[in-house]
């Protein structure tokens, strides 16, 4: 066997109609695209959304919700589960970097209270909600806003 004489199986590759060439072609006149009007042209193509005339879908399903885009504040989240298995005193962003809980300098880090923490830890971060702050304290830790 050779590339070069490899064939496809036969009956699976057939061949174009050739559109337009004439009566005997099978596919002469109007080459297969009906008598008249719009779509016998050439240049016509309807678009891909195009429903044939009706209510296209998009218009007739309701509106819903709405888009927070411009306003969405994207956070890096660090459970204090995470922060107890660090064995740490203190702890800041550059820190959590480090040990790879956040990948990103440049985005805000919150403390989130999943877990226990039974260490006492300086925790510094630009949010923490309010189970973390009451856990850190429980502890005998610190929670600072940088």
């Amino acid at each position: 066997m050779e590339l070069g004489k490899i064939k496809p199986a036969e009956g699976s590759v057939q061949d174009t109609k050739r559109l337009g060439r004439g009566d005997a072609s099978g596919q002469g006149r109007s080459a297969g695209r009906g008598s008249n009007g719009y779509h016998s042209r050439s240049g016509s193509k309807a678009k891909h959304y195009f429903e044939g005339g009706q209510m296209p879908m998009m218009r007739r399903l309701p509106k819903r919700g709405f888009k927070n885009y411009p306003f969405k504040i994207d956070v890096q989240i660090v459970n204090l589960n995470q922060l107890a298995k660090l064995n740490v005193e203190t702890i800041d962003v550059n820190g959590m970097i480090e040990k790879g809980l956040v990948k990103k300098s440049d985005l805000p880090v919150k403390i989130l209270g999943k877990g226990d923490i039974k260490t006492v830890i300086e925790v510094s971060a630009d949010m923490f909600s309010k189970s973390a702050i009451e856990k850190i304290e429980k502890a005998g830790g610190k929670a600072i806003y940088s």
